[in-house]
């Protein structure tokens, strides 16, 4: 016993058609809802004109039912009581859109098959009466046209050449329903520009609201509902404002205030005789301070953007730094060039880069500084050769008091703010900052950033 193959219920046998059909979708909501309105305006208006079109075939077949066959009556009459030679001449005369007349010959074509061709031969021939009916029979062209062979009363034969026309239409119909589909594209092109340009409004203010919280505020005009997001948009980003700057002003006052012990408690080691108890507290003492420090360091770079760009040497400033470092007795080494002046914030891009080498120095031995020019950017690149960091971390390592290490000695751990500050200052000045391992082990740190960030002069 055979069994029938069931079409496959595997979702992943569709999925394809969904993914397509969804490339197809416009991403944004003004495009959805623009395409949603006029696509419905334009079904709406084609079904209207379908019903207007078939509304008036109705009415046409009704009409030709009623009033072509007294009319082909009535013109068989007056060729019949015309004398033979005249009738020729009248032929041109008595022929209509719907129907002409041909003396002589004899009706081709087969009988009606259809209910509609049949009654419509019907009503023709019986309206022709007492004239005898030959034949009628249903041509192929023009399509649904019929032959009606009639004798007349000397016995001469008459063919009826008759057909159904459509109700002639306006040619400019069709130029006014597209226009009126503009119009109405037009409105509701319009309506949902009013509606959906202060979500992008909105949503612009919010991309510019950046780490150093100094966006522009929002128009708060317009309708009640606008005008009211605007408003709740500008207070909370005041707000924002106001609660970062006082958390910078708490972190400085922290670090003012821990000044006058940690330099007492200095004091008070020195009088210390045991020389090896002395330089532990020194070492607790100095990473106490340097936390501070790098904490509040760390806050004010929200306010990084603060700074205003300048046309800078890159090359000059990034060979400088190596040459430093090269001084100092590290192996740090110079690859690549700039080539040509970028628009930045000089001290930021030297602060980051400084993180990012003492970074890789505190880990590795070799530290290469790798610059590559692109079109309208400029990478630069720290690549070490230490242990690298686990994948899973390679983003935590960007927030702020993170260590990979596990152990909290902060000779080699850090205080887990330099890459904080790094990330912090990098958005700052619209740069990104990415961390990947290296294939041969190391860790890059992979600075890009435009050459002529927007806003800068």
């Amino acid at each position: 016993m055979s069994t029938l193959a069931r079409p496959s219920a595997d979702p992943a046998v569709a999925a394809p058609a969904r993914g397509g059909l969804r490339r197809l979708v416009p991403r944004s909501l003004f495009a959805r809802v623009t395409l949603i309105i006029v696509v419905g305006l334009a079904v709406a208006q084609a079904l209207t004109f379908a019903a207007i079109g078939f509304e008036r075939g109705i009415a046409m077949r009704e009409l030709m039912m009623i009033g072509i066959e007294r009319d082909i009556a009535s013109s068989v009459a007056l060729i019949d009581r015309l004398p033979a030679s005249e009738r020729a001449d009248w032929l041109g005369r008595l022929e209509r859109r719907n129907y002409h007349f041909t003396l002589g010959g004899s009706a081709g074509g087969v009988a009606p098959a259809s209910a509609s061709q049949r009654e419509f031969g019907r009503a023709i021939a019986e309206a022709m009466r007492p004239f005898e009916i030959v034949k009628v029979g249903e041509v192929a062209s023009p399509a649904g046209g019929l032959e009606i062979e009639v004798r007349l009363r000397d016995g001469s034969p008459l063919i009826v050449h008759a057909q159904r026309v459509g109700m002639p239409m306006s040619p400019w119909l069709i130029w006014g329903l597209a226009v009126q589909l503009l119009v109405l594209a037009l409105c509701a092109w319009a309506a949902v520009r009013l509606v959906t340009r202060p979500l992008a409004q909105l949503a612009a203010a919010a991309d510019e609201l950046g780490p150093d919280l100094e966006g522009r505020a929002l128009s708060e005009t317009g309708p009640s509902e606008v005008a009211h997001a605007a408003r709740a948009f500008n207070a909370m980003q005041r707000r924002i404002a106001g609660y970062m700057a006082e958390r910078v002003e708490i972190l400085a006052a922290i670090s003012h205030d821990l000044q006058t012990p940690i330099t007492r408690m200095r004091l008070r080691t020195d009088l210390m005789d045991d020389g090896h108890d002395r330089d532990k507290f020194r070492q607790d003492l100095d990473a106490m301070h340097a936390l501070v420090r790098e904490g509040v360091t760390y806050a004010r770079t929200l306010h990084g953007a603060t700074e205003p760009p300048l046309r800078v040497d890159a090359d000059a400033l990034i060979e400088s730094m190596v040459a430093d470092y090269e001084d100092a007795g590290e192996q740090v080494r110079l690859e690549g060039r700039a080539g040509a002046p970028i628009v930045t914030r000089p001290n930021a891009l030297r602060r980051i880069l400084a993180n990012l080498i003492d970074n890789a120095l505190n880990f590795g031995s070799e530290v290469t500084v790798r610059v590559q020019a692109g079109p309208g950017r400029l990478v630069v690149a720290v690549l070490d050769d230490g242990p690298g960091i686990p994948p899973d971390e390679l983003e935590a390592v960007l927030k702020p008091f993170y260590r990979v290490e596990s152990s909290r000695n902060r000779s080699t751990g850090g205080t887990g703010l330099g890459l904080a500050i790094a990330q912090q200052l990098a958005t700052a000045m619209g740069a990104e900052l990415k961390l990947a391992n290296r294939a041969q082990g190391g860790l890059e740190a992979r600075l890009t950033m435009p050459t002529r960030p927007p806003g800068a002069d």
